[in-house]
């Protein structure tokens, strides 16, 4: 019998694109357990997809999922936006921005939903046309500390700041209010817009914190991690996106 449940693909990583990975391990694709946990938590059917180059048995994975979540992870190559790298870009995943980008263009073409977080916020401006900071503390002078990262010794759900949420948004609709304390694992983000996206959230320095796509049924993405927030936090976020995906 057919399952309801809307399947919900997540892209992998390459393993060796993480630092501090040892040498000799064979080549593998992995991803954070708690994306799939917190997509199961709300109904849905999660879907690990491997970074394959061979496009169309890509397009057949593609053709079995009601939705796409676009997880966090490494820097975003910059000759994705056409822009030469900088000392402060971090690693880089280029098999993983050849599917992400391939599988968000898909989606938006077919109307297929779509939520990003942090990494995956910044995968959508990219393929919308707009550019990233590559470093924001480097390339905004007068932003705010964003890093919070664990390697540090921060915990993954340490609320590092607050986020303006624009009222009348799909975020704002979900969460119930304008303003929301969130974790904060990032040092890139976004810098130009890209072309069909609308601002929903910014942080205390102005950098975009969330966006949307008006003009599509469901594209929704936040810099922050909800997946690692305790609380309803997660299930708020994501259980539109899965109502979106089983419609």
């Amino acid at each position: 019998m057919a399952s309801s449940r809307p399947v919900i693909g997540i892209p992998t990583q390459t393993l060796q694109a993480i630092e501090g990975i040892p040498e000799g391990l064979p080549a593998s694709w992995v991803m954070n357990q708690r994306y799939y946990l917190a997509a199961a938590s709300v109904g849905a059917v999660p879907w690990m997809i491997p970074l394959l180059e061979d496009i169309p048995t890509l397009r057949e994975i593609y053709n079995r999922l009601d939705g796409v979540l676009l997880a966090g992870g490494v820097d975003m190559d910059p000759v994705t936006y056409h822009e030469e790298r900088s000392p402060l870009c971090g690693v880089v995943d280029p098999p993983r921005d050849l599917v992400e980008m391939q599988l968000a263009k898909w989606a938006l073409a077919d109307g297929k939903p779509i939520f990003g977080i942090c990494r995956g916020l910044q995968v959508l401006n990219v393929v919308m046309g707009g550019s990233l900071f590559q470093d924001v503390t480097a390339e905004c002078t007068t932003s705010i500390k964003h890093d919070y990262v664990p390697t540090e010794g921060w915990s993954r759900d340490h609320l590092a700041h607050e986020v303006t949420i624009h009222s009348g948004s799909r975020l704002h609709s979900a969460l119930g209010s304008t303003r929301v304390m969130v974790n904060s694992m990032h040092h890139q983000g976004i810098d130009r817009l890209g072309s069909g996206l609308s601002v929903t959230a910014v942080a205390p320095d102005g950098l975009i914190e969330a966006i949307e796509a008006p003009g599509q049924d469901y594209v929704v993405a936040v810099q922050w991690h909800p997946e690692a927030m305790s609380g309803e936090h997660a299930s708020r976020l994501l259980s539109p996106f899965m109502e979106a995906c089983a419609a």
